[in-house]
């Protein structure tokens, strides 16, 4: 299948990089020590959408190791996944919503990954015990949806996706299943040159809701491949909704993050949340935004779209829950709500912090 030969063709070594890219020797050790920590895979598709000729480029930044990720600051678990964990490779923070990690493989490694400390890697976090996890989810009924991510979800073997799913749509008490997938952005062809795959797909939305969550993250992502590959996924009934990571040097400009909010609802994949950078070891210093900047970059955008396109929330996934960022106020204080919360006595809280003009995070 055209995509599996596009995966045995990534860029995953330095050698194969620097292809692309001309590196001295000291910045050709530090890279290589980069990629032992955190991996590099980046489909020849993706490749084709950076301009090489501009470092600064945002396509680039989001696909190509940096000298910058060497900082050591951050966390590597900043929303307390580890403490959340209740079957290995299940995560239940919510109490209506069950997170799977089904592989730790994606396409691309993205280097604003907030789990860098998985994806790549060996790992013992993985789902791999479908029984296990099919029972604790019938025992908790209050459970009703379950997050099927990694990884990426669609790097699962087609046979592997339909077990879990086959697993998950047996469950009476879940309403709908959500697939995480950065393939739409990074291998389209995953989806529209495989049509067991959609086969899968289709066989488990007629048993239960299906939605798929992806993450395009600047407007030059969003091809004519990447659009087949949406409404590929729409024509099945399976709605699509997109994540957008604010990011620095990426689309932290309202003309750039509002044309790419524009472009998704054209093609049918409706904004869903922006999300607050987080403070991950070797993404902090590269990517974060300060709140106060992030709010006004995020309201441009949203003064440029028209209903379904203002529908998105922007929020920080904190290790408390997942905090809505509402706006500034006037003492240079700041508005949030909590949109989703650990402990349930917050859900719905609003509260003002008075917040650094440099600030990006809550500790």
């Amino acid at each position: 299948m055209k995509w599996k030969n596009e995966m045995r063709e990534c860029v995953r070594t330095l050698e194969d990089l620097e292809e692309f890219v001309c590196y001295d020797d000291s910045e050709r050790a530090r890279i290589a020590e980069i990629l032992e920590r955190a991996p590099m895979a980046v489909p020849r598709y993706y490749l084709s959408l950076i301009d090489f000729d501009d470092p600064e480029d945002p396509i680039r930044k989001l696909a190509i190791p940096s000298l910058l990720e060497a900082d050591p600051s951050g966390s590597l678990d900043t929303s307390g996944e580890a403490d959340n964990t209740v079957v290995n490779g299940l995560q239940h923070k919510y109490r209506e919503t069950a997170m799977m990690l089904s592989t730790n493989e994606c396409a691309m490694y993205c280097r604003h990954c907030f789990r860098k400390r998985l994806v790549g890697l060996p790992d013992e976090g993985i789902a791999r015990d479908l029984e296990a996890i099919g029972a604790y989810l019938s025992e908790h009924d209050e459970i009703t949806n379950v997050l099927v991510s990694g990884g990426d979800a669609l790097l699962n073997s087609n046979e592997h996706i339909a077990a879990i799913l086959d697993t998950l749509t047996a469950i009476p008490h879940l309403d709908f299943i959500r697939i995480a997938t950065r393939v739409p952005v990074t291998l389209p062809s995953r989806i529209t040159s495989d049509g067991a795959l959609l086969d899968v797909l289709g066989r488990a939305r007629e048993k239960k809701q299906l939605f798929m969550v992806t993450q395009f993250d600047h407007p030059r992502e969003v091809t004519p491949e990447a659009a087949a590959s949406v409404r590929a996924v729409l024509d099945l009934g399976i709605p699509v909704r997109n994540q957008t990571v604010l990011l620095r040097g990426v689309n932290d400009d309202p003309e750039v993050l509002g044309s790419l909010l524009q472009k998704l609802t054209s093609i049918g994949a409706e904004p869903y949340y922006v999300f607050q950078c987080r403070p991950v070891t070797g993404v902090k210093n590269q990517f974060q935004v300060p709140l106060k900047e992030g709010c006004r970059i995020v309201e441009g955008a949203k003064a440029m779209q028209n209903g379904i396109g203002k529908s998105f929330r922007y929020c920080m996934s904190h290790v408390t829950g997942k905090i809505e960022i509402l706006g500034e106020l006037g003492d240079g204080s700041m508005v949030f709500k909590y949109h989703e919360a650990k402990d349930r006595r917050n859900l719905g809280r609003v509260f003002a912090r008075e917040v650094a003009d440099d600030q990006a995070w809550f500790e």
